[in-house]
């Protein structure tokens, strides 16, 4: 029997993440089939001790598990599709970047293939994939990721978060919208603050102190959430709105873009409109919950 902690392993698609990929099951141990379609790709790795399979099939062939990192899904479903790849049996996780809709439509096209499916995401960038600090996401069948979670545990943190195959998309998504909106809302402080010679650096260490702090309210914030109750323990709605004026017109007197805050006072005014402005700030949850208005382009 294989020993699950050195289990061979394949990997599809060789660009930065998927050669981290690779690397990172190699230094753990496990017999690694790569695949790319530019060959040169694999050089490095095959240095390392990879094996080169010279079709998709043969790679598939290879392992009890693949793992799939490439352009997107309609490139995932090319390569299977073009190659004759023999899926009967296969187990496939795919960590390609997609939404969630792609993610269930290729599971069930993969489930149709005789094939075992997984999907997944990174969150991690590829010099951290090996390590704890890299979180790898993944959704679908439980007893398929058990018989394979202790090779995936060379990639990073692993978590399993249920047999949706779309909900590591979503996860993917939502924390890339937490990414962008605390790096916009720091862009956005530091531009203010440059005005007065403050530099980047000086304000990162009190807007780390500031992220830290706001992460904390997340906990009672989310219980509000759930509950669909928001009573002003901290602050009412109207409250922060007047703060967003402050920040609009102190953007605007400093010649500084104020896009961002007024975005934020138009989801508040929506919902004070709404009846909630006497609602502690979760509410906006409702504002986010339904479609924006058109896209004028």
């Amino acid at each position: 029997m294989t020993n699950r902690t050195t289990a061979p392993v394949t990997v599809i698609g060789l660009g930065l993440m998927g050669q981290a990929l690779a690397a990172a099951f190699l230094k753990a141990g496990h017999p690694t089939t790569v695949w790319n379609r530019s060959a040169a790709k694999a050089d490095a790795l095959v240095a390392q001790g990879a094996r080169l399979a010279p079709s998709v099939a043969a790679a598939i062939q290879a392992s009890p598990l693949t793992i799939l990192c490439v352009t997107d899904y309609r490139a995932v479903r090319e390569l299977l599709d073009a190659d004759g790849a023999g899926l009967d049996g296969a187990t496939l996780i795919n960590l390609t970047s997609g939404s969630s809709t792609q993610a269930r439509e290729t599971a069930r096209w993969a489930e149709q293939h005789g094939a075992r499916y997984l999907d997944g995401a990174l969150m991690a960038v590829p010099p951290v994939i090996g390590t704890a600090e890299a979180l790898v996401l993944q959704s679908g069948p439980p007893e398929d990721f058990e018989a394979h979670k202790t090779t995936l545990e060379a990639l990073g943190t692993v978590t399993h978060l249920g047999s949706d195959p779309g909900l590591a998309s979503l996860y993917d998504v939502a924390g890339l919208a937490m990414m962008w909106s605390v790096l916009n809302a720091w862009l956005q402080g530091t531009a203010l603050l440059r005005t007065a010679g403050v530099d980047a650096t000086t304000f990162a260490s009190f807007a780390r102190q500031m992220a830290a702090g706001v992460a904390d309210w997340l906990p009672g914030y989310a219980e509000q959430v759930d509950r669909g109750a928001f009573p002003a323990e901290v602050a009412t709605l109207e409250t922060d709105a007047r703060a967003m004026t402050h920040l609009i017109e102190e953007s605007e007197a400093l010649g500084v873009n104020a896009e961002l805050p007024k975005l934020f006072k138009v989801l508040a005014d929506r919902a004070i409109a709404a009846g909630h402005g006497g609602e502690q700030y979760p509410v906006l949850i409702e504002e986010f919950s339904r479609p924006g208005p058109p896209d004028a382009g």
